[in-house]
């Protein structure tokens, strides 16, 4: 009688195994970047609500607000300063477009780059 082989051999588990690995150790290093940019936007939408019926806003003191709520929220990158503040046909305009290098292993880098603009009416 013939038997025959089942199932998955060690090299077929470590074939199995390697890719789904460096997927979760890439989702392991993008995942704070990906809390980071929720954390950025919900700044900019909260300081787009509070400053929404003031009539005298300017830039700095938009800046000021968008730095209070880095502060409480704890972002480090980007920093109020490299918030674009524009004014706009229907109000104030606050873009964040920023790039985030997340190191991988080796010399090998995963690129990020978020951008999202909140207008405040």
């Amino acid at each position: 009688m013939i038997r025959r082989q089942r199932g998955v051999t060690a090299i077929g588990w470590i074939f199995l195994l390697v890719p789904v690995a460096i997927v979760g150790y890439g989702a392991i290093r993008v995942v704070p970047e990906y809390l980071n940019y929720y954390k950025v936007l919900q700044a900019l939408k909260e300081t787009a609500t509070q400053l929404k019926s003031d009539e005298t806003l300017t830039a700095q003191t938009i800046r000021g607000s968008i730095q209070k709520r880095f502060d409480t929220g704890y972002v480090d990158s980007p920093t109020a300063k490299e918030i674009v503040i524009e004014k706009a046909d229907a109000g104030w305009t606050m873009t964040a477009d920023y790039e985030a290098v997340c190191p991988m292993f080796g010399n090998l880098y995963l690129l990020l780059q978020f951008q999202d603009t909140v207008t405040i009416n």
